[in-house]
This record gives C-alpha cells, structure tokens and sequence, in this order.
C-alpha cells in the first residue's frame, strides 16, 4: 500500500438535468458514507477532497475503524488527506493499535488529556510538531513526503 491515507474515488457523471447542467457524483469504494457532488470536474475535485476530510474526521469523533484504501480501480482517482487530517488519523490508528486511551497518551506526554482530545479533534488546529511527539510516544515515526501533483 502506497498511501494508507489516500482514497479511491469514482467520479461518475450525472445525469444530465431538465436545465441542461450535468455533473458528477463522487464516491468511496471504502467509505460508502462518503458520497458529494460537482457541478463540472473542478469543481467534483474540489467537493471530494472535502469530503474525504469529513468522512474521516467523522470516523474519528465517532470512534469508528478507518478502512485500509484499496488500491485505485480502472477509472478512479486516489484522493488524499491533507497533511494536518492525515497525522491526526495516523495518531488515532496508532492509539487503537496501541490499545491506550487519551489518558494514559496524556500521561506519556506529561500533558493534560485535554490537550490530548484536541490533537485528535479534526476541527482543532493542532501543530504539526505535538502530533509527531505523540506519534513517538507511540513508537511511530512521522514521514512527510511530497508528490508531483496530478
């Protein structure tokens, strides 16, 4: 697996409308929750890769499993988490792996487990570099690693 945080989406185009507009319905082979729409390709682009981040970050409050992404069929396109919402679900999956909750994570951290609730708060601004201590904490290590763009 090349990307445990990039998923397969399958942009089909709508059916065209009385008006004449047509679009594109956009779905996760592995999140079936996860379905939006564009007006055009752009804009389809645009409203995936939001819909991705809520997905997950909905799986995340709701303390559900985070699916391994299959690899792309023919026809779909890997779409994948920004950086902050990738290394926010790397700590979720590493705790779950872990089997500690956010107090004992607080504990290792020498911190409150506020602290540790808001680097797992998809909505919160967490700084990169207190997401990578807890991930060593973990004994994980973070990897950044930059793409051409598609």
């Amino acid at each position: 697996m090349k990307n445990r945080f990039a998923f397969s989406a399958d942009l089909t185009p709508a059916v065209k409308f009385a008006s004449g507009e047509t679009g594109f319905v956009v779905r996760f082979r592995n999140l079936p929750e996860a379905i939006t729409q564009g007006e055009d390709l752009a804009d389809a682009l645009v409203q995936v890769a939001d819909c991705l981040e809520e997905a997950i970050a909905a799986r995340i409050e709701n303390g559900d499993d985070i699916p391994v992404p299959s690899r792309p069929a023919r026809g779909e396109r890997p779409v994948a988490l920004s950086a902050q919402m990738a290394a926010k679900a790397a700590l979720y999956l590493a705790m779950g792996e872990a089997r500690i909750g956010k107090s004992e994570l607080a504990r290792r951290l020498g911190c409150d487990e506020k602290d540790v609730r808001r680097l797992l708060d998809p909505r919160y601004g967490s700084k990169l570099p207190k997401i990578e201590a807890a991930l060593v904490a973990l004994g994980k290590r973070l990897e950044i690693v930059v793409h051409d763009a598609a």
